[in-house]
């Protein structure tokens, strides 16, 4: 039950963006375990006035198409699980679209199914 919040620059097609999400997907589904239609994701297009960060700080160098991912999960995974998710998203990222791994940065959080309600005012751990 990830939600992420994906921040890049404007001017991704939306044919690109349609890319980074299925990637992300992909590998959520592969890494995280995520089922298949558990896809919760919001795109978020700045202008370049409105995305401030230092170009180098714990990088070998970012581009103006750095790229953050927020991810919000319910459920924790192991320190293996996020390293691996980090590394092949990076390496899905770079042969898909040439986005190179210094310009992805993500950020993973963890909460519970208390913080969850996917519709009608139902907490997630109150499904049976």
């Amino acid at each position: 039950m990830p939600f992420t919040r994906i921040t890049l620059r404007q001017g991704y097609s939306d044919a690109q963006m349609t890319q980074i999400s299925d990637i992300l997907q992909q590998t959520l589904e592969d890494e995280f375990t995520v089922p298949p239609g558990d896809r919760f994701q919001v795109f978020e297009t700045l202008p370049a006035r409105q995305r401030v960060f230092d170009h180098y700080y714990k990088s070998g160098g970012r581009s103006d198409n750095f790229v953050q991912f927020h991810i919000l999960a319910g459920k924790p995974r192991t320190r293996a699980q996020k390293q691996s998710f980090c590394r092949v998203l990076c390496q899905r990222l770079q042969s898909a679209l040439d986005i190179h791994p210094n310009d992805v940065m993500v950020m993973i959080q963890f909460n519970t199914a208390d913080e969850w309600s996917f519709s009608q005012g139902q907490l997630l751990s109150e499904e049976a």
